[in-house]
């Protein structure tokens, strides 16, 4: 009987045993494990600031890009101008050059009229 006795209590100290080193080792990957976590929720957090930094970035470059959108002239001015341009007609306008060539074309005939009328007058 004492052996069955102590029988029982090797397999209950075997048990004991292994349970222990199943313990150690669950223990030793719940460490892990939570150092691993520990390290990913570090390099989340810190994607997490760079993100929130570019956000933060983008708005105030957009908020800049409205304010100088303010000083772009809008679709009802262009059409203004279009109408003027259109009253002006620029295609009729000539330079200082065309002038004066039908300036001087004018006084060629002014000249010419009156030396005619000079020549006829001397006959």
């Amino acid at each position: 009987m004492q052996d069955d006795v102590s029988d029982r209590i090797r397999i209950l100290e075997s048990k004991y045993d292994s349970l222990r080193d199943r313990m150690i080792l669950i223990n030793e990957n719940l460490v892990n494990e939570y150092k691993r976590l520990s390290d990913d929720i570090k390099v989340l957090d810190s994607e997490i600031k760079d993100l929130k930094k570019d956000i933060f970035e983008m708005k105030d470059a957009l908020r800049h890009v409205l304010n100088e959108l303010q000083n772009f002239a809008r679709k009802e001015h262009f059409k203004v101008l279009e109408k003027y341009i259109n009253m002006w007609n620029p295609f009729n306008f000539v330079t200082e050059e065309e002038v004066l060539k039908l300036i001087n074309e004018k006084r060629g005939v002014k000249n010419r009229k009156s030396k005619k009328k000079e020549q006829s007058g001397h006959l």
